[in-house]
């Protein structure tokens, strides 16, 4: 563990319920010596009372912008410019964090590497079961979800990705058989230098998708950094809610023609051309 300071850098829109699932399972992680920055990509009245008045117990900063839309990659790199950490965690606000999330992230940091991890898509039942419980075992929590997928009555998706396989378990060597994937933005990590290499989020990006996560892996691998997965170690349960876009296409056709030119450094980003 290189790194010593780490801001979590958590993206948020609307939601506080959300926000404090989230919160508290950071309240419970196995180290806590990491700042929080709520980015929101808003200025809600609702989520600035609910801040205000949550019981922190680390430091934390609420960083706010005019709600004009989806503007996710520039909330992201105001939180970026923000950070005092020289290691940076990203996550979303309807994601509950297993309490070696940010140790299994700083265990594997390095200069060199982009981290990334997987979640439990939660099913509408499960997660309002899990609203309603001020205290609960994520070991057993996983277990149950299990089990109801077992007897089929259970919805949630990738099931498998809320397995915590200790690095020192004798079943560590499972890892090993798990291909990477593709990085998530509601799960990844990075050095404070290595955003800055690519000059951070891709802000001419103005809907959801790509632009926060697929973008920002291929501009690091042309950077030269590699990536390195935290799957089964790295563990979130992503609270159900509705999806509010219908088609990437337009990011995709969009990312597609810089990496055609290999245009890994974005003109709109932390500095602006």
């Amino acid at each position: 563990m290189n790194y010593k300071n780490a801001s979590v850098i958590i993206s948020v829109y609307d939601k506080p319920d959300f926000l404090q699932l989230v919160l508290d399972s950071l309240k419970r992680q196995s180290i806590q010596n990491f700042e929080i920055i709520i980015s929101e990509d808003g200025c809600s009245e609702k989520m600035k009372h609910f801040i205000e008045n949550y019981p922190f117990t680390t430091k934390y900063k609420h960083l706010t912008q005019e709600d004009i839309g989806w503007r996710k990659n520039k909330a992201l790199n105001n939180a970026i410019r923000n950070a005092s950490g020289d290691w940076l965690i990203f996550i979303d606000g309807d994601c509950v964090l297993h309490p070696r999330f940010v140790e299994m992230h700083l265990r594997y940091a390095a200069e060199n590497l982009i981290l990334s991890g997987r979640r439990i898509k939660l099913d509408e039942e499960s997660s309002n079961e899990l609203m309603k419980k001020k205290q609960y075992n994520i070991n057993n929590l996983f277990f149950a979800l299990l089990k109801k997928q077992i007897l089929k009555k259970g919805r949630s998706l990738y099931i498998e990705e809320g397995l915590y396989i200790a690095p020192n378990s004798i079943f560590a060597f499972i890892r090993k058989f798990r291909k990477f994937g593709r990085v998530l933005g509601c799960n990844m990590s990075f050095s404070r230098n290595a955003i800055y290499s690519i000059n951070g989020f891709d802000e001419t990006y103005i809907s959801p998708t790509v632009g926060e996560d697929t973008d920002i892996a291929w501009r690091f691998k042309a950077a030269g950094y590699k990536m390195k997965s935290l799957r089964n170690l790295a563990v979130q349960f992503h609270l159900h809610h509705q999806m509010n876009w219908s088609s990437n296409q337009k990011n995709k056709d969009k990312m597609l023609v810089n990496q055609k030119i290999n245009k890994y450094l974005c003109d709109r980003g932390l500095n602006q051309a």
